[in-house]
C-alpha cells in the first residue's frame, strides 16, 4: 500500500521534530553536565527551567560552549540572561 503524499510530509516533520526535540534535551543535559563538573558546588540544577525554555537550538549549543569556557559560575547565570 503506498502512503499519501500528505501522510509521508506529517510523518517527515514529526520525524524532525523528534530528532530536534532530541538534540535540545541532549544540548540542555550536557550543559548541566559541563557545569555539575566543573563548578560542583553551584546549585547547577537551579537553571535547568531556563535552559528548558530556550526554544533555539543553536543559542543551547552557544550555551553548551559557554559552559565549557566561562571562567564561573555567575559568568555563566549573567551570559544565560537574554
Amino acid at each position: 500500500m503506498q502512503e499519501s503524499p500528505f501522510y509521508e510530509l506529517v510523518m517527515q516533520r514529526g520525524i524532525e521534530r523528534g530528532i530536534e526535540r532530541g538534540a535540545r534535551e541532549n544540548a540542555i543535559e550536557n550543559t548541566l553536565a559541563i557545569l555539575t563538573a566543573r563548578f560542583p558546588h553551584a546549585d547547577v540544577n537551579a537553571l535547568k527551567p531556563a535552559l528548558e525554555a530556550i526554544a533555539d537550538l543553536n543559542r543551547l549549543k552557544e550555551l553548551n560552549l559557554m559552559a565549557s569556557l566561562t571562567p564561573s559560575f555567575r559568568a555563566f547565570q549573567h551570559g544565560l540572561e537574554p
